[in-house]
């Protein structure tokens, strides 16, 4: 964790269509304008914190958007869950007053790297949360499954997520996966509805795959044209693709978060 920020003394704005976040970001604008800062609703990149009204969904579109920038982001929640959010708009004024004071900390949000190839061409994309691999019009897929070039299982159902700690709690959860800490640096391979029969045998639990090791899935020949890949809930889809590969990204996405946020007594409020 890194408490230094290069002050430039601009903050992005970023907020969607929803009426109490339009309401919020112009609380926020006066209260910043009065500690002196200037606000930009178009993204500069000489900014040094950009604020992302919304919920999850808002938060993800922003960071996709701006293509993973270095500057960090921290959220203000206006929608449901608001897991990746750190501030409540009832706390505005105590917000930025300890952002003004220097009382935060940045951590690194881990990322998952994919590389898509085709009979034609590669294709590198890069997801927060999770990356899934899903047939077609919910069709069964067959998928082979390896570990680091260790061959671990044809998969047969849904689908997989392969899914980042951040996205541990997301799509992953729901899926039966396990909650993974944010600071380790892991992948995390989740199946979704695998069949286990005479004919196909699959895992049933996920698997948990430490930084430096590779996740490759090659769908079987049938199924080369059955394949959606699904980024943070944006779908995708190519034609005869032959290799999916997956690894944590060198890049992360930095985070703005505050001392008294505590990542277990997030899960139980959240969830439980």
């Amino acid at each position: 964790m890194d408490n230094k920020l290069q002050r430039t003394k601009i903050i992005n704005i970023i907020h969607n269509d929803n009426t109490r976040s339009k309401e919020t970001s112009e609380i926020l604008e006066n209260k910043l304008r009065e500690y002196g800062y200037a606000i930009s609703y178009e993204f500069d990149h000489n900014a040094e914190l950009s604020i992302c009204i919304g919920g999850d969904g808002a938060f993800l579109r922003a960071v996709h958007k701006h293509d993973f920038p270095y500057i960090p982001f921290v959220g203000v929640n206006t929608g449901h869950l608001g897991f990746f959010h750190e501030v409540n708009p009832d706390n505005i004024n105590k917000f930025v007053e300890n952002y003004s004071k220097g009382n935060y900390n940045i951590e690194d949000i881990y990322l998952v790297e994919t590389i898509v190839c085709t009979r034609a061409s590669c294709i590198e994309l890069i997801g927060v949360n999770e990356i899934v691999i899903k047939g077609i019009e919910s069709k069964v897929i067959h998928l082979n499954v390896s570990i680091d070039d260790n061959h671990l299982e044809c998969f047969s159902g849904d689908g997989l997520i392969i899914s980042t700690p951040s996205g541990s709690t997301a799509y992953n959860l729901s899926a039966g996966g396990s909650i993974v800490y944010p600071t380790l640096k892991t992948l995390q391979l989740t199946p979704l509805c695998p069949i286990n029969s005479k004919a196909y045998r699959s895992l049933q639990n996920s698997a948990i795959i430490p930084d430096g090791m590779s996740i490759k899935i090659n769908p079987e020949y049938r199924d080369e044209n059955s394949i959606l890949i699904i980024i943070d809930g944006k779908q995708f889809k190519y034609d005869n693709v032959v290799e999916i590969t997956f690894k944590l990204s060198d890049m992360t996405l930095r985070k703005l978060t505050f001392h008294s946020q505590n990542f277990w007594s997030k899960v139980r409020d959240k969830f439980i």
